[in-house]
């Protein structure tokens, strides 16, 4: 954190600059997908916003794009990248399960999960096959296919925007902060698609705020920007691609399940206070 008057108020304007950036790029395409058909084009555009922001930052202030953290890092970090964020997930609809949420999906609803990723073609496939071979390709190749737009969002997010906060700011309010805007930015998604937008935005806001504290962990003891990329995938596959297909609902619990459930709420936030006191502990 830095000391000097003069260099904290230049390191607070790139911040401010850097947001504003952010903002004006992301404008048009949130009110595209509010408004425009099929909304979905336009969400791999908004997700590399805050990397087009980090570079245009970076050119303003005479600085390189070579100056993020692009280096891989030690492989510890990547693997625990992508067992976290597994991890956190399974545990959440685990206990969705066993709480009475939600039950394992049965022998037809597996099986239509089956034909929607494509499956079936030569011979039949049992269920516990189609769970095995979808879990490993969703957790291989989606996730790859993932990063190519979580890239977007990490560049901005941990590979420049969050080094310039730690300038000013402490772990703690780096991870605070930086999780606070990255949930606002999501707003005008939350406020179109949530059935309940009080408790869902309550839910994402701890949510992203408890990723923000994990994610700024790896991020600063890699020196890398790849952990947050392929955490940041890997979360969202599991979260909503794998374990949702893989539960029906129960009646009356809706709102426990999926990446805006209060169970994944209360999951991440107790991994968050973890890595939060982990990251003090070591004096990160």
């Amino acid at each position: 954190m830095l000391k000097n008057p003069s260099e904290r108020k230049e390191a607070w304007k790139t911040i401010f600059l850097f947001l504003a950036l952010v903002v004006a790029l992301t404008s048009p395409f949130h009110y595209a997908i509010v408004n425009l058909f099929p909304s979905r084009i336009y969400v791999g555009a908004i997700m590399w916003c805050p990397a087009i922001a980090a570079f245009f930052t970076l050119k303003i202030k005479g600085r390189k794009i070579s100056s993020l953290n692009w280096n891989w890092g030690n492989w510890k970090y990547i693997r625990l990248s992508y067992f976290v964020p597994a991890l956190y997930a399974i545990i959440t609809y685990l206990l969705i399960w066993i709480l009475g949420f939600g039950n394992l999906a049965n022998k037809a609803s597996i099986t239509e999960w089956g034909k929607e990723l494509g499956l079936f073609g030569i011979g039949t496939l049992s269920p516990t096959s189609i769970t095995i071979i979808a879990i490993i390709l969703l957790g291989t190749v989606e996730v790859i296919r993932a990063s190519a737009t979580t890239l977007g969002e990490e560049i901005g997010w941990r590979g420049f925007f969050i080094y310039e906060l730690r300038k000013v700011l402490s772990f703690t309010g780096v991870s605070v902060v930086s999780g606070v805007i990255w949930a606002a930015w999501h707003w005008p998604l939350l406020v179109y698609y949530s059935n309940n937008v009080l408790l869902e935005f309550i839910t994402f806001f701890i949510v992203i705020i408890s990723m923000s504290f994990i994610m700024a962990y790896y991020t600063f003891k890699s020196k890398s920007l790849w952990p947050a990329v392929l955490f940041h995938a890997v979360s969202n596959v599991y979260i909503q691609k794998i374990l949702p297909p893989l539960t029906i609902k129960t009646q009356g619990a809706e709102h426990w399940h999926g990446e805006n459930g209060i169970m994944f709420a209360i999951v991440t936030c107790v991994f968050g206070i973890y890595f939060w006191r982990k990251a003090i502990k070591e004096k990160l």
